[in-house]
C-alpha cells in the first residue's frame, strides 16, 4: 500500500515539475505579447482579482486528467481487449495496436487532433445545455479573461469531455506515444485562445482558433457565446453554422448571468452540487 502511494505522490510531482516552468514560460510572453496587442486593455494577468483560483486550477486539473486518463485506460484495455499482466500492458500503453498505430506519429498526432475536436465540439454544445450547464459555468465564470483561465474547468467538466475522448481514442488504437506530441500543442494552444491578445489570424482564422474567435464564445449568450464551441479547428463551427466572428469587432465583455458566483477554488468546486 505504502509503495501505491509513493508511486502516486511521484508522479504527482513529475506532473507538477513538467507544468511549472512551462508556466513561467507562459506567463512571460503572454505578459509581453498583451502589451502590444492586447484585445481588453487593463490590468496585467498576474493581478486579476482571481489570481489565486485561477493558478489553482492550473496546477490541479493536470493532475487529475492525468491520473483518470490513466486509470481508464487500464481499465479499458482489461474490460475491452482482456489486457491483465503488467508486461501486456505496458506493450499496449507504448505501441497502441492495429493499423493506425502503424502509421508516423505525425500522422496519428493529425488524426487524434482532428477527432477529439469534432468530438468535444459536441461534448462542448451539450455542456451548454440546461442540465450541464452548472458545471461548464465554472469555465464561464471568469470576468478578466486571459490565458490562466484556460485551465478554469469543473472536474466533472474535464472528465466528461477531454479525458473521456483522450482515453477512447487512445483505446481505439492511436498509440499514447503521441501524447509527448499532443499535450503540449493543446495546453499551449489553449492558453493561447484564452490570452488577452487582438489576434485573429487573418484568413487562417477558419484554419485555427484564435484568441478572438474564443473569446466571442467567453461573451454572453446573445452575442457570441452560443457559437465558436470548436477548440481547435474552426471549420468545424462553419460546418455545423455556429461560427461567429464580426469584421472590425472585439469581445469586450465575460463572465456568467449569475452574480453570486463565488470567487475561491473550493466554493467554485462544490457550486455545482448546488444548483
Amino acid at each position: 500500500m505504502l509503495a501505491e502511494i509513493l508511486s502516486v505522490v511521484e508522479v504527482a510531482g513529475q506532473t507538477l515539475l513538467k507544468i511549472l516552468p512551462i508556466t513561467i514560460a507562459m506567463g512571460v510572453v503572454f505578459a509581453v505579447l498583451t502589451h502590444w496587442s492586447a484585445c481588453n486593455p487593463g490590468k496585467p494577468w498576474w493581478r486579476k482579482r482571481e489570481i489565486v483560483t485561477d493558478v489553482l486550477y492550473w496546477f490541479f486539473i493536470p493532475l487529475i486528467a492525468r491520473f483518470v486518463r490513466i486509470g481508464l485506460m487500464v481499465l479499458g484495455a482489461a474490460y475491452i481487449y482482456g489486457i491483465h499482466d503488467v508486461d501486456s500492458l505496458m506493450k499496449f500503453f507504448d505501441n497502441g495496436f492495429g493499423p493506425v498505430a502503424v502509421l508516423p506519429l505525425w500522422a496519428q498526432a493529425l488524426i487524434f487532433l482532428v477527432a477529439s475536436d469534432f468530438l468535444l465540439y459536441w461534448f462542448h454544445r451539450l455542456y451548454h445545455g440546461r442540465q450541464m450547464w452548472k458545471y461548464h459555468a465554472v469555465h464561464h465564470s471568469s470576468e478578466e479573461l486571459d490565458w490562466i483561465s484556460a485551465a478554469r474547468f469543473h472536474p466533472v467538466n474535464i472528465l466528461l469531455g477531454t479525458v473521456i475522448v483522450d482515453a477512447a481514442l487512445l483505446l481505439a488504437g492511436i498509440s499514447p506515444n503521441i501524447m509527448l506530441w499532443v499535450g503540449p500543442f493543446t495546453t499551449a494552444h489553449s492558453a493561447f485562445v484564452h490570452a488577452n491578445l487582438n489576434w485573429t489570424l487573418g484568413p487562417l482564422k477558419y484554419v485555427i482558433a484564435t484568441p478572438v474567435f474564443h473569446r466571442w464564445h467567453h461573451t454572453a449568450a446573445d452575442r457570441g457565446g452560443s457559437s465558436n464551441f470548436a477548440g481547435t479547428f474552426p471549420v468545424i463551427d462553419l460546418i455545423f453554422g455556429t461560427f461567429y466572428m464580426p469584421e472590425k469587432q472585439l469581445p469586450d465583455a465575460y463572465g456568467i448571468d449569475d452574480k453570486n458566483f463565488p470567487a475561491s477554488f473550493g466554493a467554485q468546486i462544490v457550486y455545482p452540487f448546488r444548483q
